[in-house]
């Protein structure tokens, strides 16, 4: 039966299907529906309606569902429901279904997205440009440095910086992302009324304020083992490309970075000592074809073209659309430009105004607009993603 749900990535919203019954999503959530399973239902039922007066039997038997994940889903508890009510009443507390606008956009186009996510903090992090660095929960004093200054660089460049908040790498990675413009997100393996390790309370409740947490796991679960290598597709899926600093060669870090690659994202490594076991996983990503990096340019320059790819997912209503090629009615090249300049913020605006058709370096902008380093790098890689400006070589910008 060809069902209209069928797109999931747009029809799993409120906003887009009146029909679907909040009780209908919180048994799908908190009984942790599978991208494929929810699949299976909306080829095995004409609505959301039907589906919702299905019964177990008729999920398993039409569906195809295994009878544990059609019993999980119809045992969710009262008390699971008023605890999620009760967590949502919360300010900035999110629960983000696949179908919703506020969803992640490259998220969206991995294999086996999460049908929804719990978020805690900031909503609109989410839309953002993200880059995920990963390692070692036993990382080298020089390789926690190395990830802090990597991190603080790319948020200070506009991109959101994605990690597990483990212990090692990850905090160094979230440090870092805390410490420049654009901040972090953590993706999680527990419930988000849970923090884990313990010991990253602080931690968590500092991205929670000045990015968000992200889990796909219901309130109230535990960390359970198997549920890391599983989120690890989050990190990888939101992110435009995948850092690995330090980690071992059979690790999780290495997980997310083949994640990475299966994903169509850019992974990226940073080698080290022949001497350090911990440099073993970043050599073998380099061997298969992750980009060896020394510094945060060798990073930026492969992520422009991505960039324009993220806007595109971002702006576009279904990400299937942004597959199609422009109609003879698309904006002009000078209807688009000034579309581009109506959403400039006014620290972009004024370097726009500043540039001219010829080079201006760095130390030019940030004597004329009186504006810090880091806003002016960040400004000027949103310009030149709007495509208003062209990088140089040696810190250079050129109006386009």
């Amino acid at each position: 039966m060809t069902s209209p749900l069928t797109d999931l990535h747009t029809s799993f919203s409120l906003e887009a299907a009146p029909d679907l019954s909040p009780t209908l999503i919180k048994r799908l959530v908190l009984g942790q529906a599978s991208f494929k399973n929810l699949t299976a239902l909306v080829h095995a039922f004409p609505s959301w309606s039907a589906m919702a007066q299905a019964d177990q039997q008729a999920w398993s038997h039409q569906a195809g569902w295994r009878h544990e994940a059609a019993k999980r889903c119809f045992e969710v508890s009262t008390q699971a429901i008023e605890a999620l009510d009760n967590w949502l009443l919360q300010p900035h507390h999110h629960l983000v279904l696949l179908g919703d606008a506020a969803y992640p956009p490259l998220l969206k186009t991995i294999v086996d997205p999460p049908i929804a996510l719990f978020v805690q903090g900031d909503i609109g992090c989410l839309q953002r440009p993200q880059f995920a660095i990963v390692g070692s929960r036993h990382a080298t004093r020089q390789g926690l440095k190395m990830t802090e200054d990597f991190a603080c660089a790319l948020a200070n460049a506009g991109l959101q910086v994605v990690s597990g908040l483990a212990r090692g790498i990850d905090a160094a990675a979230h440090l870092g992302g805390l410490a420049g413009l654009a901040g972090t997100i953590a993706v999680v393996g527990t419930g988000l009324d849970q923090v884990y390790p313990k010991a990253h309370q602080r931690l968590a409740a500092q991205i929670s304020e000045q990015g968000a947490l992200i889990s796909e796991y219901p309130l109230g679960t535990p960390p359970l083992r198997h549920h890391f290598p599983q989120r690890n597709r989050i990190i990888s899926g939101m992110a435009l490309g995948c850092l690995v600093v330090e980690a071992a060669l059979q690790s999780g870090s290495l997980i997310t970075a083949r994640q990475a690659l299966e994903q169509g994202r850019e992974v990226f490594a940073i080698p080290g000592s022949i001497q350090n076991s911990l440099a073993r996983g970043p050599h073998a990503m380099i061997r298969q074809g992750a980009k060896l990096v020394e510094q945060v340019d060798d990073i930026l320059e492969e992520l422009v073209p991505l960039l324009q790819k993220h806007q595109a997912l971002a702006l576009t209503p279904s990400h299937e659309d942004a597959k199609l090629p422009a109609s003879p009615n698309s904006p002009s090249r000078s209807a688009t430009h000034s579309l581009a300049l109506d959403r400039l913020t006014t620290a972009e605006r004024s370097l726009y105004q500043l540039m001219e058709y010829e080079a201006v370096s760095l130390d030019q902008l940030i004597n004329l607009s009186h504006l810090s380093a880091a806003e002016v790098q960040s400004s000027m890689m949103m310009l030149e993603l709007a495509g208003l400006c062209q990088a140089l070589s040696a810190g250079r910008w050129q109006r386009c």
